[in-house]
């Protein structure tokens, strides 16, 4: 293979197919106390479960916290082996994954075929998600919302060398491709960017803004400069109407569930008000039946009816 070309396939978005996801999650068994405690609702979100200092080592506990996760295809490259039996073809997969809300996190991996390298990619690149800090640190902006980074950091991979630094309200992302590409899926909307070396390599590219971000994550910030710059780590808060539901969501209806049973026990004294006001249905009930019965007894009609009789004997004799 000469030196220089490199085959790399489509570049694509990969949606996540929840209605396969959905019946492994309930088949899943925990093989790390870290997932025995997730399935158990110990930790019910992402962000416990990375400050729990326990390693993540099973992809099935992002598929549970973070349901609205989404991957992207970075680099497709073919890699050849010459052995005595012939050439050795594989290929190394770049994958990026993250849910536009403060997470992102970034797999290789390789394979002879292209569409499980590519499911392994995306496990791997959940194993390493990392959960940056979002604010407004550019002078020119000063409006305290988590649209850019909170200040400058510096990611190096090979040659590559880069620089990110925040931007006002409304710039964008002035990055190459495959920055920007990593910066929304973090949920970066604007951000200044400052390379060195060969950017053409894309994975040294692509893991040096990782390395970026995870400086960004590391770094010690003063309770004085995250109120000044409006710094906040992780997923902004959504309401709960806009927000996708968890697998540990599915136990909260069950304490629904146990409140209306007490609701249902404070409701019986209004019933035993109700049964005392059947009584006096019944009371009327009895009282309407009795001017029924002296009706049926009116016999004084009957002797009504013989002083006609006379009568019509006095007729009969005229």
């Amino acid at each position: 293979m000469p030196n220089g070309s490199r085959s790399r396939g489509p570049r694509r978005k990969r949606p996540r197919q929840k209605e396969e996801a959905e019946p492994l999650l309930m088949s899943w068994n925990p093989k790390t106390k870290l997932g025995s405690r997730v399935k158990t609702g110990d930790l019910s979100t992402i962000s416990e479960v990375l400050s729990s200092g326990l390693p993540l080592r099973e992809p099935e506990i992002v598929d549970i916290l973070v349901p609205d996760i989404e991957d992207e295809v970075i680099d497709v490259n073919m890699v050849q082996r010459m052995t005595d039996s012939g050439r050795r073809i594989k290929f190394v997969i770049t994958v990026a994954v993250g849910n536009k809300n403060g997470y992102i996190g970034l797999g290789q991996a390789k394979g002879k075929e292209v569409g499980s390298s590519i499911k392994k990619a995306i496990d791997n690149a959940k194993l390493n998600l990392i959960e940056i800090r979002r604010g407004c640190g550019s002078w020119e902006c000063g409006c305290k919302k988590p649209h850019t980074i909170p200040f400058a950091v510096t990611g190096k991979s090979g040659s590559v060398q880069v620089t990110f630094k925040p931007a006002p309200h409304g710039i964008g992302l002035a990055t190459g491709d495959v920055a920007k590409k990593i910066l929304a899926l973090a949920g970066v909307n604007d951000c200044w960017a400052f390379t060195r070396g060969k950017t053409k390599t894309i994975v040294n590219y692509a893991k040096a803004v990782f390395n970026a971000l995870e400086q960004n994550a590391e770094a010690r910030i003063t309770t004085s400069e995250t109120n000044k710059l409006g710094i906040i780590s992780g997923d902004i808060a959504v309401p709960p109407e806009q927000r996708t539901p968890t697998k540990t969501d599915e136990l909260k209806p069950e304490t629904k569930t146990t409140e209306t049973k007490k609701d249902t026990k404070t409701e019986p004294p209004t019933e035993k008000s109700t049964p005392k006001e059947k009584p006096e249905e019944t009371k009327t009930k009895s009282t309407d039946e009795k001017p029924t019965k002296p009706e049926e007894k009116v016999e004084p009609k009957k002797e009504e009816v013989s002083p006609e009789k006379p009568e019509k004997q006095e007729d009969e004799k005229k």
